[in-house]
Order: C-alpha cells, then structure tokens, then sequence
C-alpha cells in the first residue's frame, strides 16, 4: 500500500509528539487519552518515511513506544548512549527516557511505531526483553513488517473490536521481538554469520542429518561452539532445532490419508520407528498414531 501523507488524529490535528520532518506517513490514533483502568491499551502507530532532515530531541514521552526501522539508516541516543540505527533495528522509550533520533544521508530512513499505555506496559516490554530505553536488532531485519502492517491495518478500521485487535496484536509483536531479537551489532560479527549459516544447513539437509556430531562435521565447527552459537541466538540446541523439523515434517506427511507411521520414520532418518514415536509425543505432545486420527 502506497503511505499517505500525514493523517490527522480525530481531533483534526496531528499529535504534537509527532515529527513534522516526516515526507509521507501512514498512521492511525485510537485513544489519545488513555484511561487509568486500562490494562493495556494502543495509543497509536504507524509507518513514517522520514526526511534527509529528521530529528528528534525528547526529554520524555507521554506513553510507552516501540519503534522498529525497515530500511535507511541513522543515529539513536537513549539516555545518552549511541546506537546505529538500520533495518531491522527495533528500540523502545517511554516516561522519563530521553532520546534523540536523526537520519543519515542518502536512503530515506522508513520506520514503524506503535505506542500504548496501561498498567501492563513494562510487564509487555520485560516479556519482548527491551525495556524502555533500550535498543536491540531482529533478525531477518524484515521480519516485523508484516505484523506491524497488519496492526496499522487494523487500526485504521472502524468497529466495535478494533482497539482490542490492536492491543492483541501488540501482544504478538512483543512475543516475535523476543524470538527473533539478538544484540546489537550481532548481525554483522563473524559468530552471528557462523550461526546463520550452520542454520540454514540445518534447515536445507534435515531429513538427512540425524546427530549433532553429523552437524558440526558438514558446518565445519566444533560441536561445543556450534550449541554455545545457537544457545546465544536461539532458543535451543542445534539437535533440538533439528529435531523440532523433522517432526514438524513428519506432522505434515502423517496428515496425508494412506501415509504409514514407520514410513514417515523412515523419511526423517529413524531406523527405529518405537523411537521416531517417542520423539514425536514428546515434541509434539501426542502420539504418531494418535495425531493421524486428528484429520
């Protein structure tokens, strides 16, 4: 969708926190007045293309704020330290955190924003691990975008659910920052690309590997480095990520009508089909034979 140029709020003026150096923007507002029951609740957000000469200089906000660049770059300050900012930046700020932010030359810098307020507010961003003022990056750098349009999509309805949309969709935000955030300056260190790339083996030859031994041989690293790797940037071990796909394969072919279990163990390297079974209830909480008669 092509961003409009700035929208008003319902007020017919655009909130005075906003940046008047913004080129287009896409934007909705929801309760710029928040009241102080609300357990959690969606102020506003949206997508701002910002100009050559964008600059903000804040002492404080009035709500909480996560903000997460899609491309371009520029310069963070949260409470006096620097940060780069690039695609797949996400950083957060709210009462009493100061920040400046500026656009580099060059590439417009485009950003997503969603701010919100409520007694649940810190509990949200503790859980996506960014309190405010601090800035992380995610990985794949466009990974965000799709939820952050779906939550301005549904922002800019009208209906009775809509505000309650939004505050669950802020929800999932929260929950993929948490999954896919690493440190900042991750994306370019040789640990992360290690990571990244024995990653992607992992994910293109699964159904042939079958021992963490087996992984480290075709990456060409030591096993003990490759689990501290996937330790630091995953949520699991690199046999358990492994695992998770082959039963998450062996889910999708036991659906198919006429598929026989031990098949299905052949086709992820089990040669011992009582242990392919116990593989996946344990990951999956059901027995092969048991999740055939979910169809």
């Amino acid at each position: 969708m092509t961003p409009r140029r700035n929208e008003p709020a319902p007020g017919g003026s655009v909130p005075a926190f906003f940046s008047s150096d913004v080129a287009e923007a896409r934007r909705f507002y929801l309760a710029l007045k928040p009241t102080r029951h609300e357990r959690l609740t969606v102020i506003s957000g949206g997508l701002e293309h910002c100009t050559p000469g964008y600059t903000i200089h804040r002492s404080t906000f009035p709500f909480y704020s996560i903000e997460y660049v899609a491309r371009g770059s520029g310069q963070l300050k949260l409470r006096g330290q620097t940060h780069t900012l690039g695609a797949g930046t996400v950083f957060t700020y709210g009462p009493g955190v100061s920040h400046d932010i500026t656009s580099d030359p060059g590439p417009e810098l485009v950003k997503y924003f969603v701010d919100f307020a409520g007694k649940e507010s810190q509990a949200l961003l503790t859980a996506c691990q960014l309190s405010p003022g601090t800035a992380a990056e995610v990985f794949p750098p466009q990974i965000l975008a799709g939820l952050f349009d779906e939550l301005i999509q549904s922002g800019q309805r009208f209906g009775r659910q809509n505000a309650a949309l939004c505050s669950k969709l802020l929800e999932c935000l929260a929950l993929k920052i948490a999954s896919t955030n690493t440190p900042p300056g991750s994306a370019e260190t040789p640990a992360f690309v290690t990571y990244q790339k024995c990653r992607a083996h992992i994910e293109e030859h699964f159904l042939k590997l079958q021992t963490l031994e087996q992984i480290a041989a075709e990456c060409h690293a030591d096993k003990a480095y490759l689990c501290r790797l996937f330790r630091r940037y995953g949520s699991e071990s690199p046999y358990q990520y492994l695992s998770r796909l082959k039963m998450n394969h062996a889910a999708e072919r036991l659906q198919q009508p006429g598929v026989l279990v031990k098949h299905v163990a052949e086709e992820t390297g089990f040669t011992d089909p009582f242990h392919f079974s116990r593989v996946f209830r344990r990951m999956l909480g059901l027995a092969p034979k048991d999740f055939k008669r979910l169809r």
